[in-house]
């Protein structure tokens, strides 16, 4: 049994010799090394305490690996950002992931709402700037805004096979990192629509900031929103009640004129199951992203 100054020396050595974590594609590693490093040394702040039970040594060469560890992952996520600004390589997001994780990742069913590396990574793009909740007011069916899980992104554009022809519309689309990350990952037209105007305000920046002028964030209410142009729409549970239901009539009727899909993440899922002009592509978990087709 290794004890805290031996397991942190071994900790530290390894990471020392491993030359390969500076890779760019070694980002999850990386991540998970800062995190282990912080469980012994929580902060720059506490630097003396470190000092004062590892010694000065050991917490010098943890703080020299955590910073070069971190200009690394600057530099990478700075990288992907002048790529997307520069419009030259629209793929260039969806193409770097999957050198990031394994066959096994890609293909395994992306259960459950944990955040991951790849969370990381997207926020870390896109500086998401989250307003303060106090500004935010709500009714009673609509809920309180979470970002889906960027696995659960990838998994939907894979699902329902978003292509450059297609037209996404995520209906409360919160900060807009749905919107933008098919955007860039597939060439597609995306929009946002989102009620709340800090929300709106912020995803408007954010498209700006990564000069994404195939994103469109708009300010409706979904119940009142022009749908007519989405070929693909999203949901991860902005609303139930009455409201999940006035806006799944609205898209029956979308579907009269034309074929869409429509994606779901959590608990709306269940009743957008029960739509009798919808058939199910692709499971119909809660957990997991679900692809309806209408059947006209």
């Amino acid at each position: 049994m290794l004890y805290p100054f031996d397991a942190v020396r071994s900790l530290i050595l390894q990471l020392e010799n491993d030359t390969s974590l500076v890779e760019p594609n070694r980002l999850r590693d990386r991540l998970d090394a800062l995190d282990r490093l912080d469980a012994y040394f929580p902060s720059i702040a506490q630097e003396a305490a470190g000092f004062a039970r590892f010694g000065q040594g050991l917490s010098r060469r943890a703080k020299a690996i955590r910073d070069r560890f971190d200009a690394v992952n600057t530099d990478l996520y700075e990288g992907i950002r002048c790529q997307i600004r520069s419009g030259l390589h629209p793929h260039g997001l969806l193409g770097w992931l999957p050198s990031s994780f394994s066959t096994e990742d890609i293909c395994a069913p992306a259960y459950g709402l944990g955040y991951d590396y790849l969370d990381e990574l997207i926020g870390e793009v896109f500086r998401f700037e989250e307003p303060e909740d106090g500004h935010i007011s709500r009714e009673s069916e609509k809920l309180l805004f979470q970002p889906t899980p960027a696995r659960h992104i990838f998994s939907l554009i894979g699902l329902a096979e978003v292509t450059s022809d297609d037209v996404f519309v995520d209906i409360g689309s919160g900060l807009g990192h749905v919107p933008m990350m098919v955007s860039i990952c597939t060439g597609s037209r995306s929009f946002g629509i989102e009620l709340e105007a800090t929300y709106v305000e912020r995803a408007r920046q954010g498209a700006r900031s990564l000069n994404l002028t195939q994103v469109t964030f708009l300010q409706q209410d979904a119940r009142e929103a022009d749908l007519s142009l989405g070929t693909v729409f999203y949901l991860y549970t902005p609303f139930m009640g009455s409201i999940l239901s006035a806006v799944l009539n609205r898209l029956r009727r979308e579907a009269a004129a034309r074929r869409i899909r429509i994606c779901c993440y959590g608990a709306c899922t269940s009743v957008v199951a029960e739509e009798s002009w919808l058939a199910a592509t692709i499971r119909t978990d809660a957990n997991s992203i679900a692809v309806f087709c209408s059947r006209t």
